[in-house]
């Protein structure tokens, strides 16, 4: 049997990322002859530390446990036929491992869904940013005999390093995620998902949600899911925390899914995830036209694409009134998903690709 270490920050099934680039193909690759092997460096109780303000000597120390961990690795790698690297090895701007490794003989191939040579802190380490490293990528992506990346805007900053590119976007398992019958026809709920991250995204149309809800009233409602202490009385929200246990129930809380974004050197990296969550379970999705979002989008067909915010007015508007063109929309979406953006569309793709770098 075949055998793939997987490198990454996170354990198994608490990074979205993680989960739909590759942990949700395990067991396939499991049953098709290539074991899986898992190596995070964030405990579930460094996560506590990690993402709150101050705490450095910890965090100090989380990052040279870190170092130490990926470092004693190296004398175990080349019992594995492949290494997939996703996004980076360590936590700070070093690629002391990925040079290491790349002198052992053992593929490496390198998969990233975001823009991450444009450096993004969270809140609560912005006084460590000049830990991070934007030019890191470029380093560590010669050293790899592929590239695995999530979009065409992806893609063409990785052909900048390396010639070896392949695109497999990021995937659902369309068998988890369905439609519930759980919706209530009579109050319409427009919701966003997200994290405190990036609930400025959401913030960016409340002014059209206000006025929405000066038209239709009690006709509609609205939700935050992800973001705990997010409240705004004019739309009556009070911020819902996320609970991996529920998340099929959270998206299927929706009737109609919004994902406003910004464009710019971050949001076009995007592989749309969001947007792709919401059709899943058969929710219609209003979705900025950034990035990724204008392939996975065929305007009114699929789901609908709004910049203005007239647009994003007019659109929900529509969405709010006619019943059956969310049903319409919402079963488009669902066919998208299961044709292009599913683990079952994608997973022979990856065998296939695992496979050839292992030969």
């Amino acid at each position: 049997m075949k055998k793939v270490l997987f490198i990454a920050h996170h354990r198994l099934d608490r990074s979205p990322g993680q989960r739909y680039r590759f942990e949700q193909y395990f067991s396939y690759l499991e049953e098709n002859g290539v074991s899986c092997q898992l190596s995070n460096i964030i405990s579930e109780e460094d996560d506590k530390v990690l993402y709150s303000h101050g705490n450095y000597i910890k965090k100090a120390l989380i990052a040279l446990n870190a170092y130490r961990q990926r470092k004693r690795e190296l004398t175990s790698i080349v019992k594995y036929d492949l290494v997939l690297i996703y996004r980076e090895a360590i936590l700070t701007g070093s690629t002391f491992f990925e040079k290491k490794l790349s002198k052992l003989g053992v593929p490496i191939l390198f998969d990233f869904d975001d823009a991450i040579w444009v450096k993004d802190v969270s809140e609560g380490n912005q006084r460590l940013s000049f830990l991070k490293n934007s030019n890191k990528i470029k380093e560590i992506l010669p050293l790899c005999k592929h590239v695995l990346a999530g979009n065409d805007y992806l893609k063409d900053f990785a052909l900048q390093y390396n010639r070896n590119v392949t695109i497999i976007p990021s995937t659902i398992d369309t068998l988890k995620y369905k439609q519930l019958d759980i919706r209530n026809n009579e109050v319409i709920t427009i919701g966003w998902v997200g994290s405190h991250t990036t609930i400025k995204h959401f913030e960016t149309i409340v002014s059209v949600l206000i006025k929405l809800k000066e038209k239709y009233k009690e006709k509609i409602d609205f939700k935050v899911i992800g973001d705990p202490v997010y409240f705004n009385s004019d739309l009556g929200i009070n911020g819902i925390a996320w609970d991996n246990s529920r998340e099929v129930e959270f998206f299927n809380m929706l009737d109609i899914g919004v994902m406003p974004l910004p464009e710019d050197e971050w949001t076009k990296g995007k592989c749309g995830m969001k947007g792709l969550l919401y059709m899943s379970v058969n929710t219609p999705a209003v979705m900025s036209s950034v990035g990724m979002n204008s392939e996975i989008i065929a305007n009114g067909v699929n789901g609908f694409l709004a910049d203005t915010q007239e647009e994003w007015f007019e659109v929900l508007s529509k969405l709010i009134e006619d019943e059956n063109l969310r049903k319409s929309i919402g079963l488009a979406g669902r066919k998208t998903v299961e044709e292009k953006y599913s683990m079952n569309s994608q997973k022979e793709k990856y065998l296939n690709l695992y496979l050839s770098l292992m030969n």
